[in-house]
């Protein structure tokens, strides 16, 4: 796969979602680190907007525009044949998403996402692993802030441990940021949506094969304070515990029995109760489409922070592995983990996918499974750390 999966196709690279905010960096970000002889192109449904973005980039003449639209599933199968790689940031997903997964499946096109829609990735996983398999398309979900810095990392913790041995990982993830509108309206529509994510889960558990001779789990921990760093530990109800399982399930370096748990770190008290009441506060809301109506015009897709903003962001995930005696402190940090962060991960995800030597895989696979240590030497090239900081 890699460099030789589908040359003939006039783009590398084809961005979908280009306008949006999120999109926009990326669009940035690819403009000013492409390699040479990156074939790409900018897509969405306003030619105009594309256009205008297409003449602020260092390098427009030589992008190509592709007009798709989420509402016209002929123009997405257009845009996934005229590609090697998708990377879209067109969501909610669990709305839009999926004609386009659909699309790429078909065409043997590799696909990449930012979402973090537990309820989305099963739903594609029911419906699109099979056929991606028998045409070679890789479909990989949750490539930004959900889920890579958590999926890599722990990988890479795994990486410093020993071989052969019932493992145990827990991560602490703090972060000073802001999230945008198109974000805010993703979660919102999780919250609204719990009766149709536990029943996307169970149908996907009827269609994935069992693990057979090993186990891998992320079970859903307790609240607690974290000596080993110092701070409160408040469980995350997030797609990355899931994305790790996956992990470990396909990737046999993780051992015969691997667990692995999440949660926020929050140094002072008050402020971790604070937080719990206010999330719980958002879910009831959003159970009542009246008060969802009046968050979501609170804050519209397309906002997000500033760049001045943005530059004052940061996040770090610090992990906690154990296994054969031994335990590793490591940490994967950066800045702004929403958005340039994220605009790097799903970038730097795509060229991966389109020029590295890679694993053979197909079908939905994780960021781990994938691309793993090219992933890891990209991100970290790019200004992403990850780094060991203890082993006893």
């Amino acid at each position: 796969m890699g460099m030789q999966n589908r040359t003939d196709r006039p783009y590398d690279i084809v961005l979908f979602g280009a306008t949006s905010f999120a999109g926009t960096l990326t669009a940035e970000y690819l403009a000013g680190h492409a390699p040479e002889g990156l074939r790409w192109a900018i897509a969405g449904r306003s030619e105009e907007k594309l256009a205008r973005l297409r003449e602020r980039l260092p390098t427009g003449a030589e992008i190509g525009v592709v007009r798709a639209d989420v509402s016209d599933p002929a123009s997405l199968r257009s845009l996934a044949e005229q590609a090697r790689v998708v990377a879209t940031t067109v969501g909610p997903y669990v709305t839009y998403g999926e004609d386009l997964v659909a699309a790429c499946a078909d065409a043997g096109t590799d696909y990449l996402d930012l979402c973090g829609e537990p309820e989305f990735v099963d739903r594609t996983y029911v419906r699109h692993d099979a056929r991606a398999r028998e045409t070679g398309a890789r479909l990989v979900h949750a490539a930004g802030f959900d889920s890579i810095p958590h999926d890599l990392g722990v990988y890479f913790t795994v990486g410093q441990l020993p071989e052969g041995v019932p493992l145990s990982v827990e991560g602490f993830v703090t972060a000073d940021a802001t999230f945008s509108g198109g974000t805010f309206a993703s979660a919102l529509g999780q919250f609204a949506r719990q009766r149709q994510m536990a029943a996307a889960a169970r149908d996907r558990r009827r269609h994935e094969p069992r693990l057979v001779g090993r186990r891998a789990s992320a079970p859903l921990g307790a609240p607690r304070f974290a000596g080993e760093v110092g701070a409160w530990a408040l469980p995350m109800p997030t797609i990355d515990p899931q994305i790790v399982r996956r992990s470990a399930a396909a990737l046999e370096r993780y051992g015969p029995d691997f667990r692995y748990r999440q949660y926020a770190a929050v140094r002072r008290l008050p402020v971790a109760v604070g937080g719990v009441a206010a999330v719980g506060a958002l879910v009831a809301a959003a159970q009542v489409p009246p008060a969802r109506r009046w968050l979501s015009d609170r804050l519209k897709p397309g906002d997000g922070p500033g760049p001045e903003k943005r530059a004052r962001s940061w996040f770090s995930v610090r992990f906690v592995g154990e296994g054969g005696g031994r335990r590793v402190y490591t940490e994967v940090s950066g800045g702004d983990p929403g958005y340039g962060e994220t605009a790097k991960m799903l970038a730097e995800s795509a060229l991966c996918l389109a020029f590295d030597e890679l694993p053979r895989t197909a079908g939905q696979v994780t960021t781990a499974v994938a691309m793993g240590d090219a992933l890891v030497e990209r991100l970290r090239a790019a200004g992403i750390r990850f780094r060991v900081a203890s082993v006893r």
